[in-house]
Formats: C-alpha cells, sequence, structure tokens
C-alpha cells in the first residue's frame, strides 16, 4: 500500500549517484571507448528492479480500487520525475509497459472511468455548479464559462496528461475511447439540466448551459491539433 517508499528510493540512489558515475565511471567507459553512458545503465538497472516489483504486486491490487489508483498516480509520478530530472530515455523500459499489459490496463481505464463520473456528479451537483469563477473580472470571463464547464475540461486534460505517455498508440486510442465517452455523457447531463430550464429559456441556468457548450466546443476544436 505505499509503493511510494520504494520508487521515491530508487529516485534517491539515482540522484545520489549521478555525480559519482560522470566523475569517476563515465572516464573509465570513455577511455576504454565505450558508448556506454553510466548513468543511464545504473538508472535502466533500477527500473527493471522496480518492474519485477509492479509485476508482483499488481496482481495482488487489481480488485482494490484504492490501492490500485493509488499505485498507478505514484507510478506516474515516478515517471515524470525520471524523465523530467534525470534523463531517462524514452526507448529503455519503462512502469508504462507494465500498465499497458491487458489485465492492469483494462483495469486502469476501468477505475478511470468510475472516478471521472464521480467527479462529474459532483461537479454538476456543485450550488457553484452554473456560476462562474471569473464573473466579476469582464476581461477574463468574455465567454461567462460556468464552473462545471470549466471543471469538466481541466478533467479531460488531466486525463490525456495522465496517459499521454503510453508507449503505444493503440492503448492511447483506448483512453481517446474514454474521453469521447465522458464528453457524450456531460451532453446528456446538460440536455437533462436544459429540459427543466426551457420554461425560462433567458433564465440564468438555461444561459449558463448555452455558455458551457459554446467553451466545450471552442476548446475541443482547439485540441484539434493535437495529435
Amino acid at each position: 500500500n505505499k509503493p511510494e517508499w520504494y520508487l521515491t528510493q530508487v529516485l534517491m540512489w539515482i540522484g545520489n549517484h549521478a555525480k559519482f558515475l560522470d566523475d569517476k565511471i563515465q572516464p573509465i567507459l570513455d577511455k576504454a571507448g565505450s558508448s556506454v553512458n553510466a548513468g543511464l545503465e545504473f538508472s535502466r538497472g533500477l527500473v527493471m528492479l522496480i518492474l519485477e516489483k509492479l509485476a508482483a504486486d499488481i496482481p495482488c491490487l487489481l480488485y482494490d480500487d484504492t490501492l490500485f489508483c493509488h499505485l498507478v498516480d505514484e507510478v506516474l509520478l515516478f515517471e515524470r520525475e525520471l524523465y523530467s530530472v534525470h534523463g531517462y530515455l524514452s526507448s529503455f523500459p519503462s512502469c508504462m509497459h507494465i500498465l499497458s499489459e491487458e489485465s492492469c490496463f483494462q483495469r486502469w481505464l476501468t477505475v478511470e472511468k468510475k472516478f471521472a463520473l464521480q467527479k462529474m456528479d459532483s461537479m454538476l451537483s456543485s450550488e457553484a455548479a452554473w456560476i462562474s469563477q471569473y464573473k466579476d473580472i469582464t476581461d477574463v470571463d468574455e465567454m461567462k464559462v460556468p464552473d462545471c464547464a470549466e471543471t469538466f475540461m481541466t478533467l479531460l486534460l488531466v486525463i490525456t496528461d495522465r496517459y499521454k505517455n503510453l508507449p503505444t498508440a493503440s492503448r492511447k486510442l483506448q483512453f481517446l475511447g474514454l474521453q469521447k465517452e465522458l464528453v457524450d455523457d456531460f451532453r446528456i447531463r446538460l440536455t437533462q439540466v436544459m429540459k427543466e430550464e426551457t420554461r425560462a429559456s433567458l433564465g440564468f441556468r438555461y444561459c449558463a448551459i448555452l455558455n458551457a457548450v459554446n467553451y466545450i466546443a471552442t476548446v475541443l476544436a482547439d485540441w484539434a491539433d493535437n495529435v
């Protein structure tokens, strides 16, 4: 239940050994005419240990949503730091390969959808759902975006950020399919609320729904260039 313990430990080992590997080991390799990068090989070896650990742990966590979600969150944070801080190469083995394996991946999709739907329930039942966060700042709030629409698009963006480093396009497309389902679900929810408001089509909530639709359509159009 604490994958961050070993993930953080590995990041510390990589960071703590970097200077020694660069100053002492790399010159020996360079002198021998080797193309090996000592730091990267050290990181690769430690990541292989993590892959073994994950392969052993994941089957025990698959049906505990809380623990499984926590593991995925921690792995994604680990991967982000591994690449951005320590210069790990995308061609090397990574935790995303383990998360892409069929049983694990399908579970990830399932819990991602479950928690996204829960988030949508809470955002639409919020008292501030149809109020713009920036209603008092005219130059920021030209589109008068209700809070629920902005939160929903942030939710989609966060999901993209979580799956964007998956190693294969087919897996990314399955996540895109989930996002399309969520967009359609949100559309249905907006339609249901709109039907309740048809008698007051110039009312506050009806206008907020139209603003939400316009905002979502505009943002999706902006995202159209994102392969």
